[in-house]
C-alpha cells in the first residue's frame, strides 16, 4: 500500500480542524505570526522558564500575511503595527470553519465561523514561508512548501 501523499494528508488534516478554537495568537521577530489552535499546552525554555503556549496545532507565517473580514483588509504584515493586535483579537476565540490551500504555490486561508480569514502569502523570492504543525496524536506532522508542493514531513528537515 503507498503512503498518503501530502495532499491527501492535508484534507483529512483541514477537516480536523474544523471547530477549533483559535487560543493564542503571538508575534515573532519582525512580522513573524504564530496561530495557536486548540487546547495549549505550556511550554518551557531552555532557561527554565515559562514559554508561549503551544496549541494542540500551530499555525507559523515567517512573513507576509493578512487578516481580512467580509469587507475589507483589516491588517497585513506590512501595515501600521498600531493595527495588529486589534487585528490579532479578531481572531482570539474564533473557531476554525475551514482550512484550505491556494494558489500554484500552496499558501493558506483559515477562514472563521464569523467569516473572517487568516491568510498567508509571501511577496519574496523563494518559498511560501509557513508551517502547520500537527502536535495531536503520536509524532508531529509538519505541512510545508518545498520545490513548490506541499511537503509533509516531522520538521527535523527545516532545521539548518
Amino acid at each position: 500500500m503507498s503512503a498518503m501523499t501530502p495532499a491527501k494528508a492535508f484534507e483529512s488534516f483541514a477537516a480536523s480542524l474544523i471547530g477549533l478554537p483559535i487560543r493564542h495568537v503571538w508575534r515573532g521577530y519582525g512580522s513573524a505570526l504564530f496561530l495557536e489552535l486548540g487546547t495549549t499546552h505550556p511550554t518551557t525554555r531552555h532557561d527554565g522558564s515559562l514559554g508561549i503556549p503551544q496549541g494542540d496545532v500551530s499555525l507559523g507565517v515567517e512573513w507576509s500575511w493578512r487578516i481580512e473580514d467580509q469587507t475589507a483588509i483589516r491588517c497585513g504584515s506590512w501595515s501600521d503595527e498600531d493595527l495588529w493586535e486589534p487585528a490579532f483579537d479578531l481572531l482570539r476565540n474564533e473557531r476554525v470553519a475551514r482550512c484550505e490551500l491556494f494558489g500554484s504555490l500552496p499558501e493558506v486561508m483559515l477562514t472563521t465561523d464569523s467569516g473572517r480569514r487568516f491568510l498567508t502569502f509571501s511577496t519574496t523570492d523563494g518559498q511560501p514561508q509557513w508551517h502547520l504543525v500537527d502536535w495531536r496524536d503520536g509524532p508531529a506532522r509538519w505541512f510545508t512548501v518545498r520545490d513548490g508542493k506541499l511537503h509533509l514531513g516531522d520538521g527535523t528537515e527545516l532545521r539548518t
